[in-house]
């Protein structure tokens, strides 16, 4: 891999943005300058007038661009991330929908194997069960049939299968055997996240204490909060759990996002897509797993019975929503697709920001907030 110096781009570095040179040796970056003149042996690339931010990592999609993680191949993965890169994003979690345990195993499977191969895309960060032990009360688009109360042999089962990838999942606190389970896996170093719940205040606190980390699509598939009885929402919002969010205006209105990051601070909400493999694609019929999902104006909903199944955003659009419904500058709004990600999956020493020593993980936009070029381990994987 050819050493490469990124010249006079305005890069976010220690929370603001700064004139600088960015120097990239063996996929990490070496230097920080405002003038690299003496680094000759280096390929250039001119970023003048041009914004460089930390790549964008999803901890929770289900796919894009015509491939369903549930139903992908190997070959589907790698193409999903070399479409990822296109949107900024340069790590994900490939989430996986409650399904059979076959069909899990074999998803699993395939994940691993592109993990291993992946060379001009998104790096895949881990596996992101979203299930299956999950409240049927709240179930979202999940298939009821294979909700489940907890059990740890089978976690340990598909970690097994997983050679140990599996690092986030997702689970109900009301189920019988949660807050054990949560303990358990939290000891273990794998990140819960408290979800698809209608869960009360008391029995969410009791998973929060036990180590839960997070709280999947915060408000969506999730009791509501009430003022006498906050239940799983009052619990994640009164603590200090990062909070997911699907920043596409359909799944949260712009003033639940301001009141999140009033009530959270910039440093506890993830900004997620949830996406299916509609994202990037027209309106139309798809597949989320095992149930058919119809897209309208972007929306995307369940055909059995209209529940809302995931989304069609992407990580380029969520930036541009978020600067959108906030009115906050890029430099506070930009901490919720790169430095909080990388901090929930304890990967803050690696990827996150732009630092001497990190893993080049950069994303360059123009004026407009869209993403120009992807940089991966130091290689250009996107380039528009």
């Amino acid at each position: 891999m050819q050493d490469l110096l990124i010249e006079k781009g305005n890069v976010f570095i220690n929370g603001r943005f700064e004139t600088c040179d960015i120097g990239i040796s063996n996929g990490k970056i070496v230097s920080l300058e405002k003038n690299s003149s003496d680094q000759k042996a280096f390929k250039r690339w001119n970023a003048a007038g041009k914004r460089i931010v930390p790549g964008f990592i999803d901890v929770h999609t289900h796919g894009g661009n015509g491939v369903d993680i549930n139903n992908a191949t190997t070959k589907d993965l790698l193409r999903l991330s070399r479409y990822f890169a296109t949107q900024g994003t340069t790590g994900w979690l490939a989430s996986i929908l409650t399904d059979t345990y076959e069909r899990t195993v074999q998803c699993i499977e395939q994940v691993c194997r592109a993990k291993a191969e992946i060379k001009d895309g998104a790096r895949i960060l881990g596996i992101h069960l979203e299930g299956p032990f999950l409240s049927e009360a709240y179930k979202g688009a999940m298939n009821r049939r294979w909700l489940r109360k907890a059990d740890s042999s089978l976690f340990e089962t598909y970690q097994k299968s997983a050679a140990g990838l599996i690092n986030y999942i997702t689970v109900s606190p009301e189920v019988e055997g949660a807050p054990e389970l949560v303990k358990e896996l939290s000891a273990k170093g794998v990140i819960v996240s408290i979800g698809h719940s209608g869960a009360d205040y008391e029995t969410a606190l009791a998973c929060i204490r036990n180590g839960a980390r997070s709280a999947t699509h915060t408000f969506n598939a999730m009791r509501l909060l009430d003022h006498h009885a906050p239940g799983i929402c009052g619990a994640v919002l009164e603590t200090d759990v990062y909070c997911e969010a699907i920043c596409d205006g359909k799944h949260l209105h712009p003033g639940i996002i301001r009141l999140l990051l009033k009530t959270k601070g910039l440093n506890r909400i993830v900004a997620i897509t949830d996406s299916i493999m509609a994202a990037g694609l027209p309106d139309g019929f798809y597949n989320l797993g095992v149930s058919r999902v119809q897209v309208r104006d972007g929306d995307a909903r369940l055909i059995s019975d209209g529940t809302r199944a995931g989304s069609t955003l992407t990580t380029s659009i969520a930036l541009r929503n978020l600067m959108n419904y906030t009115g906050r500058k890029l430099e506070e709004v930009i901490l919720l697709l790169t430095a909080n990600p990388a901090s929930m999956l304890n990967l803050e020493q690696h990827k996150g920001s732009i630092q001497i020593g990190k893993d080049a993980d950069l994303v360059v936009l123009d004026e407009l907030l869209r993403v120009e070029m992807t940089i991966v381990g130091g290689k250009i994987v996107y380039q528009r």
